[in-house]
């Protein structure tokens, strides 16, 4: 016999997010999320946005291409050993 709660439930669907480190470049964001930044406000995104990762973009954290004028430069690579929790 199924327990049925006699309150609406939040119902929270988890769809993958993917994050791609492109080289020399930004940060490639795809799926369903919020960026929240240090005073709460938020961005909601729902398909794919890309952030800075050379720091010289004139609209962060978003990416403006500012990367390939300025030649960046970087190419990490993800290592299992490596991976830190917070």
């Amino acid at each position: 016999m199924m327990n049925r709660r006699n309150y609406n439930e939040e119902v929270m669907i988890i769809k993958t997010t993917t994050i791609r480190i492109q080289d020399n470049g930004p940060y490639q964001l795809e799926g369903k999320f919020e960026i929240i930044d240090d005073t709460g406000e938020r961005f909601e995104v729902e398909s794919s946005v890309s952030l800075c990762r050379c720091g010289y973009s004139e609209n962060k954290p978003f990416c403006d291409g500012t990367h390939e004028v300025i030649h960046f430069e970087s190419t990490p690579r993800v290592k299992d050993d490596l991976m830190v929790e917070v």
